[in-house]
């Protein structure tokens, strides 16, 4: 076996030349995939790509639901009118939501 300063490897991913020391594994799904790189061409395994090893379950439906018994009250609107004057729950009237408007004819015609 090669040892000390004289002994080279190279990079499987860029073929430069580095010491020997210099050459790690290459991680991928935190399992070495074989290739022995330089230290600055490291590719750290990143945790977005550990598929299948975090829970990503989500549960939606709830658990022994209740139904709401005030289903009536819980309905009704308060001071709901499209254009106004519709009564609050103190008993007062909206102001300043009154609307008019004219309509006319409109007539096309082609040539």
């Amino acid at each position: 076996m090669a040892r000390g300063k004289e002994a080279y490897g190279f990079c499987d991913r860029t073929g430069f030349r580095y010491p020997l020391s210099d050459l790690v594994q290459q991680i991928e799904n935190g399992k070495p995939n074989g290739q022995r790189v330089g230290r600055d061409m490291l590719d750290i395994d990143h945790e977005q790509w550990k598929i299948g090893e975090i829970n990503m379950a989500e549960d939606i439906s709830l658990r022994d639901p209740r139904p709401d018994r005030g289903q009536t009250e819980s309905r009704a609107m308060t001071a709901w009118s499209p254009v106004g004057g519709g009564v609050t729950e103190s008993g007062s009237r909206t102001v300043g939501l009154d609307i008019s408007f004219k309509a006319g004819q409109v007539t096309v015609g082609g040539s």
